[in-house]
């Protein structure tokens, strides 16, 4: 057994050895097909490697050896001032923010501060168009063949991608750049961006300034500002303006079905009613892109008017006091006006509640110029003991504050011949604006002049003949006077202008026909 194997050992030794053979000699003429492709590559790849070590070694001695040579002077550099506007299009004039000019300065690197004499400080500079992907070192350092090399020309065919005045002088120190814009958007370059740089021209003594860059930004062509975001949006802007609601896109047209078309419709719909809002724009708007939509639009600019809103019954001593989009600024209780951050939950749903009546009742709603007026009027009120209102604004008309002789509303009056109320005898002729001899110059000011009007024998059809003497109770035209008077100074909550002339009207024109009345019976018993 053993004898067996042993000779099956022996036989298998031989053939792994010539195996091994065998693939030693398939490696060396793989190697032998190969080696001529791959060492000119191999070669070829090292080489670039060295240089561009080779080149970056070079630059940074550059850099060093300008630091020794400049270590005895100043280090100059150029610095944009201002940050630009955003978006950038094309044939617009390139600005900073605020609509303001670009401002370019020499300053000193190690200081800070601008260099205000001396020859550099009256430099000549020219603005130039660099890659967006230009950055310099991680110290933001660069030469200035780097800079050169990163400097963008128009594509071919094309006009100057820069044009306009791109050369400025400084004055002690500080250059505005003229006006400039962009031919061409930056949609061609390798970083589909634009930066803008600065260089001094003439003027440096010989001394390199170092040039300054702007941030990178895009360039669009000018169409695109036909549907460009505002910053910030104003009331009247179309909703599509907003951050993330595109113009006729499935935003811009859920909002269009739900009556939201300005950024006004959007906030006011934001403060009154947020879920709804969140939900008209559906799952599709992520919570992010909500985020920076409504960002955006409460960046909106408000003016300072400021409208109260009285429920019935309240008799002008409570109220909600909300801005122009419905935002809640406050709650007027028993004459006392608190702020919304002295209000607690309780009342801050209150006040929202009552928001939503004030928009549903604008007529019912006071208007005042600021928050000022709204509590110099209350402190009024309370010192008086009476309302004044700054305007009101009602059924679309301003009406000027009330004098403390001038009606105003009217809930009830004296008692004439049993009856309690005015509205029964009301003459409807009257809702229309009446001309009359005499009439005041102050429409809001009533006279006793007025009655006069009243008096004349035309007035005297609306008498009805079975009136009874012994209902009058007017004596004399002291006692009417007095009446007016008495009736002139009741005052209480606040109700459509109309009516409330109206009711004037009538009260002044029963007093006349009583009178006259009474003197006709006299003349009957006589």
């Amino acid at each position: 057994m053993k004898e067996i194997q042993g000779e099956e050992a022996s036989q298998t030794q031989p053939n792994s050895d010539n195996g091994v053979v065998q693939e030693v000699m398939k490696l060396q003429s793989v190697q032998h097909l190969l080696e001529p492709v791959l060492e000119p590559l191999i070669r070829r790849v090292v080489k670039e490697e060295v240089e561009v070590a080779l080149r970056k070694h070079l630059n940074n001695m550059k850099r060093n050896g300008g630091k020794d040579v400049n270590s005895t002077s100043r280090s100059l550099q150029l610095q944009f001032l201002n940050n630009l506007s955003l978006p950038v299009f094309t044939g617009t004039r390139i600005e900073a923010e605020e609509c303001s000019a670009i401002k370019v300065a020499i300053v000193d690197s190690l200081t800070g501060q601008i260099v205000s004499s001396g020859l550099e400080s009256s430099a000549k500079v020219e603005v130039v168009v660099l890659e967006g992907d230009f950055d310099g070192d991680e110290r933001d350092n660069w030469t200035l063949e780097e800079f050169k090399n990163n400097i963008v020309r128009e594509r071919e065919g094309k006009k100057p991608l820069l044009a306009g005045d791109a050369f400025l002088t400084l004055t002690g120190g500080i250059g505005l750049v003229g006006e400039i814009s962009f031919s061409d958007n930056s949609s061609w370059t390798r970083s589909r961006r634009f930066r803008l740089g600065a260089r001094v021209v003439d003027g440096s003594d010989g001394t390199r300034v170092r040039e300054a860059k702007t941030e990178s930004f895009i360039v669009r062509d000018h169409r695109g500002e036909l549907y460009k975001k505002h910053h910030p949006p104003s009331l009247s802007d179309e909703v599509w303006r907003l951050e993330k609601i595109g113009k006729d896109g499935a935003f811009h047209k859920r909002l269009s079905r739900e009556n939201i078309n300005c950024v006004k419709d959007f906030l006011t719909m934001l403060f009154i009613d947020p879920p709804r809002l969140r939900h008209i724009l559906g799952t599709g708007m992520s919570a992010k892109m909500w985020e920076v939509t409504v960002e955006h639009a409460r960046t909106c600019v408000l003016d300072k008017r400021m409208h109260l809103y009285c429920p019935p019954g309240s008799q002008q001593k409570s109220g909600v006091v909300f801005n122009i989009v419905g935002q809640v600024m406050g709650l007027l209780s028993e004459c006392q006006y608190n702020t919304i951050d002295k209000l607690s939950e309780t009342e801050k749903i209150e006040a929202q509640n009552l928001v939503i009546s004030a928009l549903q009742q604008w007529e019912e709603v006071v208007s005042f110029d600021d928050e000022a007026s709204l509590t110099s009027s209350v402190k009024r009120e309370i010192s008086n003991g009476t309302k004044y209102l700054a305007s009101q604004k009602i059924g679309g008309f301003d009406y000027a504050q009330p004098s403390a002789s001038s009606p105003d509303i009217i809930s009830t009056i004296y008692s004439v011949g049993g009856l309690s109320g005015l509205d029964d005898y009301a003459l409807h002729g009257y809702d229309q604006a009446l001309s009359y001899p005499g009439q005041v110059t102050n429409s809001l000011i009533c006279d006793t002049d007025i009655t006069q009007t009243f008096c004349d024998e035309d007035h005297l059809r609306y008498f009805d003949s079975d009136l009874q003497p012994q209902s009058l109770g007017l004596e004399s035209q002291a006692d009417l006077q007095t009446a007016v008077e008495g009736f002139l100074l009741q005052r209480t909550v606040a109700v459509q202008a109309q009516r409330r002339w109206t009711k004037v009207f009538s009260v002044l024109k029963w007093f006349s026909i009583k009178r006259r009345v009474k003197e006709k019976f006299r003349g009957l018993q006589i």
